[in-house]
């Protein structure tokens, strides 16, 4: 199944990949010692703080996109198509992708 080429660029691309992490660590540690050095413990204690609020941040944002995406695409659709193969003689998997669009647009225009 796998040729030997193969097994061996992915190898490769193995090590390649370790060894950058290992120069991303470098690039973080001469960072955090840099802030070290101009701001002091404080300075780094506030920076680790502001990280995690960007992660939180990001996260969150992610979170309520994902949850949006659900209420207002996704079970609607689910339920329309249903609905739609019940009443029509289409079937589901058919209808599915209208579904999807119909409810797409009234989000788009919904704001």
């Amino acid at each position: 199944m796998f040729t030997g080429d193969f097994i061996n660029e992915f190898k490769q691309l193995i090590i390649s990949l370790i060894s950058q992490a290992d120069n991303f660590k470098a690039v973080i540690e001469s960072l955090q010692n840099l802030i070290l050095k101009q701001f002091g413990q404080n300075g780094l204690y506030a920076t680790y703080i502001l990280i995690a609020a960007m992660i939180l941040f990001t996260t969150a944002k992610l979170l309520k996109i994902i949850y949006v995406t659900v209420k207002y695409i996704v079970i609607p659709s689910l339920v329309l198509a249903l609905a739609g193969s019940t009443f029509f003689p289409y079937s589901f998997a058919s209808l599915l992708p209208i579904s999807v669009s119909v409810c797409s647009v009234v989000l788009l225009f919904k704001g």
